[in-house]
């Protein structure tokens, strides 16, 4: 009868503990559903302030429709799990809204309607296997005025950029007047024809990016007075303005317009091609506005490279190996001035023969740095990058200073015009001679907005798809948002540190590198001077047309032979040695994880059961007596 009533408690206690169970989901499902804790380390999976407040600004209500094939990704694990991922943040944004976004999850199965309206928004389906199933991943958004915004496309690769081109659609249908950007420039960057294959180029990457944000209206060298429809000017390598043109932009300044400057003491984009008529070291490379800057209190110093070892970047050499480039430079959070808005989050931007930019001491403006070198940088003569062949060139005589140098700057305060005896007047006939504050941005490189230096580009179906390993583009969006007075996007686009970069191990790279370098550029040297000695032997051979070699000669070859393979040998275990200390790392760090760790806690519990069954001991004694 015990043994009944005992089960009898148990099962109703189990049923008691289900019941609760339950009621506890339910409640946490009706009062807790719209708390959040994020315990990532830069908070991933919350809303940014940015975001947040795009979100509050919204006046009418939008409708997001996020199409994803749900059936025919039942195979690709990781894309579905990224699916969800997308899913969640917008579901965060509705949350957010107050009601004014609503969101509907679509399956857009084959030959459905839901596939037809897929294909209407214009959204992209992929391929994804030789039955012809097709899969869709993208978002549609419309406003009250049934305005369209769309994303094609959730790129997995790209998820650290996903809150950002969520709220940028999101701002888009927000504020549908885009800002008017002016661009000045020589360089193609809206893109060209080829005049000798008739065919398309291009138009930069970073230049797309700006025109998805803003509306670019060009704006050519030679104006003398800036549109008054253009309220942000953006001038990337002035070279030879005419005074109309350096008046026009002084007086825009002036009378309060927003000017990014980005100028370049040798820009590798400028390179001239070959012409027999105009041998290329006539031609410069080299931006000119110093006239215009110094009157801020800045200027470029001429002829002159930075060149920093703590930021260099590797790239081939000539020889076939990797080389630091001294005047290529990928800057990170270090080089970034923390306390401004458009670099506070940004985690790498390369730069490639940067300029040094120099305050005056007599300027009456405030000169805050944006971007700057380390402590391990010196100025190179730029002729010496103009005809350089080998990158390793560098290192020779590279010696610090010490000091940073400035490679952007922020100008702001009072200026006066460059112009003080100039006769000139603007659109309304005046002459504008000084105003109180200034707003400019000034970088020393023009290269840093090509391609090359931060972003992949890929034809993906007929469109361009860009996979930005760097964040030049963030930053040249950061200034245009801050300049055009938007600073709701600039804290989205780079939240935090998505990348882990093995920091250790660049630096005991670095170490190994600056202790065998002399010794691996020893050995190189002797075993380019044994294969012009073997080279010479043979050729003299050929040149008398000998069959046979003396016996002397045959010694030579044959000992030439030797130290050849000897040094080969030599400068392979050289090279070797510049793992050594890398791969020691990684040993430790396997026994750490795989070893150590296992058996700290096995000794941790064996005492812990150890002090337990002597506490239990005790005080069975202490009960028996």
């Amino acid at each position: 009868m015990r043994t009944t009533a005992r089960n009898l408690y148990s099962n109703s206690g189990l049923l008691l503990l289900a019941g609760l169970f339950l009621l506890f989901n339910m409640l946490n499902n009706m009062i807790f559903s719209s708390v959040r804790i994020d315990l990532t380390e830069n908070n991933l999976y919350t809303v940014s302030d940015g975001s947040k407040q795009i979100i509050e600004s919204i006046d009418e209500p939008l409708s997001l429709y996020f199409f994803f094939s749900d059936q025919a990704s039942e195979d690709l694990t990781s894309l579905r799990t990224y699916a969800k991922r997308v899913e969640e943040l917008l579901e965060e944004y509705a949350l957010h809204s107050n009601g004014k976004i609503t969101l509907t999850v679509v399956d857009p199965e084959p030959f459905s309607e839901a596939e037809d309206q897929a294909a209407e928004y214009g959204l992209q389906s992929v391929p994804i296997n030789n039955r012809g199933d097709e899969l869709y991943f993208g978002l549609a958004a419309t406003n009250a005025l049934d305005q369209v915004e769309t994303i094609g496309f959730f790129q997995p690769d790209k998820e650290e950029f996903l809150e950002y081109e969520i709220s940028k659609l999101v701002y888009n249908l927000t504020n549908p007047i885009k800002p008017v950007i002016g661009l000045m420039t020589t360089l193609k960057m809206r893109g060209d024809i080829d005049r000798t294959t008739y065919q398309a180029i291009p138009s930069w990457m970073i230049t797309d990016q700006i025109e998805q944000l803003f509306d670019v209206q060009n704006v050519e060298p030679t104006v003398s007075v800036i549109p008054e429809s253009v309220s942000l000017l953006m001038v990337v390598h002035p070279k030879e303005l005419d005074e109309g043109a350096l008046k026009a932009i002084d007086q825009f300044v002036l009378g309060g317009g927003k000017l990014l400057l980005f100028v370049d003491p040798l820009a590798e984009i400028d390179r001239p091609q070959p012409n027999p008529a105009m041998p290329a070291q006539q031609a410069s490379m080299s931006s000119d506005l110093n006239q215009l800057t110094e009157a801020w209190g800045l200027k470029l110093r001429e002829g002159v490279i930075l060149g920093d070892a703590s930021t260099a970047l590797t790239v081939g050499s000539p020889t076939g190996g990797a080389v630091r480039h001294l005047a290529i430079q990928a800057m990170a959070s270090a080089n970034f001035a923390q306390d401004d808005v458009i670099t506070a989050s940004l985690e790498s931007v390369n730069v490639a023969t940067a300029g040094i930019l120099e305050p005056l001491t007599d300027h009456t403006t405030t000169i805050e740095p944006v971007l700057e070198s380390s402590e391990n940088a010196m100025p190179l003569p730029a002729t010496q990058l103009q005809y350089l062949t080998d990158p390793a060139q560098l290192q020779q005589g590279f010696v610090p200073t010490g000091e940073k140098y400035l490679v952007g700057v922020r100008i702001a305060g009072p200026a006066s015009t460059a112009f003080p005896q100039q006769s000139g007047a603007d659109a309304e006939g005046k002459w504008i001679t000084a105003s109180d504050n200034i707003s400019v941005l000034v970088f020393a490189d023009v290269d840093m907005l090509t391609d090359r230096l931060w972003v992949s580009v890929q034809n993906f179906f007929g469109q361009r798809i860009a996979s930005p390993f760097a964040n030049n583009g963030d930053l040249v969006t950061n200034a245009l948002d801050n300049l055009a007075g938007s600073s709701a996007l600039i804290s989205i686009r780079s939240r935090g540190r998505f990348t882990r970069p093995f920091d250790v191990v660049d630096r005991l790279r670095r170490e190994a590198e600056s202790r065998n370098l002399a010794q691996a550029d020893e050995l190189q040297i002797r075993l380019s001077e044994t294969e012009r000695k073997l080279t010479d032997l043979q050729q003299s051979r050929s040149e008398t047309g000998v069959l046979t070699l003396s016996t002397e000669q045959e010694q030579a070859l044959l000992e030439f032979q030797e130290e050849k393979l000897k040094v080969r040998k030599e400068l392979r275990e050289v090279r070797h040695q510049l793992d050594k200390d890398i791969e020691a790392l990684g040993s430790w760090l396997k026994f750490i994880n795989i070893a150590l760790v296992p058996i700290l806690l096995t000794l941790g519990l064996l005492i812990v059961q150890y002090f337990s069954l002597r506490t239990r001991k005790r005080n069975e004694w202490s009960r028996d007596r």
